[in-house]
């Protein structure tokens, strides 16, 4: 009996491999869910569904689009972590779900560094200083002279406490020993931009995206851009780094990721659709218009590499600064 019992043991763990490989080789076999921790109408859902029929096409199934919002994006990461990892579950992640939140939020009972594999990021987009046009200053340096002659009478907004606009102002702040007042809104960059929009308050920095036409259409000043070279949509504004403030590199990226066990074989053929869906020239004209670049990661490694050094980056703003989330 015990021989009957080792050869059918033995028949399992011989089979376990080519039954993996079944599993996994005919992925996907139903549609997939993409959640989107943010609600309908943002960056998230705009890069989400701009996405989904070319990604759809390639892997051969729908992908629905599966929007979480709340609790800065937490409550949309901790749906995907926990859930099965198995290729059906993507996480729409960005900058704050991924590399600010768990440095903001220490009580989280997920960590994305270990709950969630990296597979590529798929669009990337600079932020902009704006101000308002009755601001007197016209660029970031003269921001500061400005701000230095009226200690705590100048004003800045946020999308909240947390944001990345808010942690790209407090790293500026900080290193040009500004003294100045946070505004913090809620509900994305829209509340803030109109704000900005009627003169309720100075200054703020913004994803590109939400901003690019009021400022191409003259309604918001802007002073400065984060990326190392000026973006063709804005040619006269300068960027931060030829003002003097090379630190001041920044972008709200925004990537899939998938549960931590999800089989290899999957995220490798997850990992080629998304670099072939990047390349396709409506999806990348479409970005280039709302001000966000196209792009893939080389490697899924290469993504993990990349969002490990970005959490890095602002933990030190969070620490250094003591911010607290809203």
């Amino acid at each position: 009996m015990w021989g009957r019992i080792l050869l059918a043991a033995a028949a399992a763990v011989a089979l376990a491999p080519s039954l993996a490989r079944a599993q996994t080789g005919d992925w996907p076999r139903s549609p997939i869910r993409m959640i989107v921790p943010f609600a309908p109408g943002g960056a998230s859902d705009f890069a989400a569904r701009l996405l989904q029929p070319r990604l759809s096409d390639l892997l051969g199934q729908k992908i629905i689009v599966d929007t979480r919002p709340g609790a800065a994006g937490n409550v949309g990461y901790e749906a995907a972590a926990r859930s099965a990892p198995d290729g059906y579950t993507l996480f729409l992640g960005n900058v704050g779900t991924v590399s600010v939140n768990p440095t903001l939020f220490p009580s989280l009972k997920l960590r994305p560094d270990k709950d969630l594999v990296a597979v590529s990021i798929v669009a990337d987009t600079p932020s902009l200083l704006v101000a308002t046009l009755k601001f007197p200053p016209n660029d970031a340096k003269e921001l500061v002279e400005y701000a230095k002659q009226n200690k705590g009478k100048v004003n800045y907004a946020s999308p909240g406490s947390g944001s990345l606009n808010r942690l790209e102002m407090e790293l500026f702040r900080a290193n040009a020993g500004l003294d100045m007042n946070h505004v913090p809104y809620k509900g994305g960059a829209g509340p803030a931009v109109n704000d900005l929009l009627g003169g309720h308050v100075d200054t703020m920095f913004v994803t590109i995206s939400s901003a690019i036409a009021q400022v191409q259409g003259s309604q918001l000043k802007g002073l400065g851009v984060t990326t190392r070279t000026r973006i063709p949509g804005l040619p006269n504004v300068p960027t931060l780094v030829e003002q003097g403030f090379p630190e001041s590199v920044s972008s709200s990226w925004q990537g899939i990721l998938v549960p931590t066990g999800t089989p290899e074989p999957i995220i490798a053929k997850l990992h080629a659709a998304i670099v072939e869906t990047m390349k396709d020239e409506t999806i990348r004209t479409r970005m280039q218009e709302a001000g966000v670049i196209a792009i893939s990661s080389p490697t899924p490694q290469d993504f993990s590499t990349y969002i490990a050094e970005d959490t890095a980056k602002w933990a030190k703003v969070i620490e250094r600064t003591g911010i607290q989330p809203d």
